[in-house]
């Protein structure tokens, strides 16, 4: 979908086009039967416009809940997009730390945290190097009812002015042309470049991908990894504030975790085993999610902590322990065998099995289900035989 294209989906016939799309894919019609519908009504280019459109908004549902019934996106955009929620903690966090003050927000993309600083209070300047992008932010500010607090412009980040705003907010492009990249310095505008901004802001907020280098974090400011029901979303880098460390956060709860000097020795294996959340482990804080739990670690190099007593969290997901053997495919297959195992989940941290071979390997057979951890203890591979426990009832029962 080009400019014109896009424009074109904002006018009159274009919405009218678009909420016909959205009425015919509802209805489970395929891409043929749908053009062919849309088609009777529309222009070829606007039937297929809209159609794109409206695929991308039943997608985008996901990210942004019933916002993306009204909003705009392009496949790129919406794929590097700030999940609604994750988006909103972080507005929370600008509050608490800065106020509400205005905002340079550089590389918007489509405009999912502009419209969560523009619902907090903040005025926005916005920032895009690709028009399309540009004007798809500009309309979900419009869409929203936002428009008097935000303002959407086509410009290179790098030749911004943060100096003329009380934050910087930076979520660089980690798309090229060979498709994603985990290289800061390949990042659009490039690490340095992002630095150079930073260095000329009161305040910045940088948004980057959970896997960051740990060294190309400035010192004197909080990096912030979060985490949503599981999984690692991104990471944000506050500089300013007051604030400085490591930070993990879990949403949707809010539950957040801070170093406090915890220090977790290794020890053997005890009767239960937990797997740290991701945000916890790329904030190296796996001590003191050890010290929640009362447990030690398996491994100094390794993020699994075990110990004798059933601790309920949020911060790390619980295996009991059944049976612990030096890593050998016939002794576990025939261990398997014997609980006639059928379902398998296989885990593993610092391990180099190969999990869908060995899968393979097992051939198993069975109908009951069990939980293999594979991982290094002491330079030894070892697997662990575990059930999962359900912590969500005992979270519940200490509520």
């Amino acid at each position: 979908m080009d400019l014109e294209a896009f424009r074109a989906l904002l006018e009159p016939e274009g919405r009218v086009a678009l909420a016909e799309a959205v009425e015919i894919l509802a209805t489970g019609a395929g891409p043929v039967a749908a053009a062919t519908a849309l088609r009777r009504s529309h222009p070829l280019a606007l039937t297929s416009a809209a159609l794109t459109q409206a695929g991308l908004r039943r997608r985008a549902a996901v990210k942004f809940g019933r916002d993306a019934e009204v909003m705009y996106f392009t496949p790129h955009g919406l794929e590097q997009a700030t999940r609604a929620e994750v988006a909103a903690h972080r507005a929370t966090g600008v509050l608490r730390r800065f106020g509400t003050p205005s905002v340079l927000d550089v590389c918007c993309g489509v405009g999912g945290d502009l419209v969560a600083l523009a619902r907090a209070g903040c005025p926005v300047d916005a920032v895009d190097l690709d028009p399309l992008t540009a004007e798809v932010a500009r309309a979900n500010a419009a869409a929203l009812g936002l428009s008097e607090r935000v303002r959407v412009r086509t410009a290179d980040a790098a030749a911004t002015d943060p100096s003329a705003y009380g934050l910087l907010f930076a979520d660089p492009a980690r798309r090229g042309a060979r498709g994603r990249t985990f290289d800061p310095m390949a990042y659009s505008p490039s690490w340095p470049e992002v630095l150079g901004l930073v260095g000329r802001a009161p305040a910045a907020c940088l948004k980057v991908a959970p896997g960051i280098p740990y060294e190309l974090i400035p010192e004197g400011t909080e990096a912030e990894w979060v985490s949503y029901r599981g999984e690692v979303k991104e990471a944000a880098i506050w500089v300013g504030g007051g604030a400085a460390g490591r930070r993990a956060t879990l949403l949707p709860s809010g539950d957040t975790l801070t170093a406090s000097g915890a220090e977790a020795a290794a020890g053997p294996v005890g009767r239960y085993l937990y797997e740290p959340d991701g945000a916890a482990v790329r904030a190296h804080l796996v001590a003191e999610v050890a010290e929640i739990v009362g447990g030690h670690l398996l491994d100094p190099r390794i993020a699994y902590v075990t110990g004798d007593r059933l601790v309920p969290t949020a911060w790390a997901s619980c295996h009991e322990v059944e049976e612990v053997m030096p890593f050998s495919l016939k002794r576990l297959r025939a261990a398997l065998r014997e609980r006639r195992v059928g379902t398998l989940t296989i885990k593993k941290r610092g391990s180099a099995v190969d999990v869908e071979r060995l899968r393979r390997d097992l051939r198993l057979s069975g109908d009951e289900a069990a939980v293999v951890v594979l991982t290094r203890i002491e330079d030894r591979p070892y697997a662990l035989l575990c059930r999962d426990v359900d912590q969500a009832a005992d979270l519940r029962g200490h509520a």
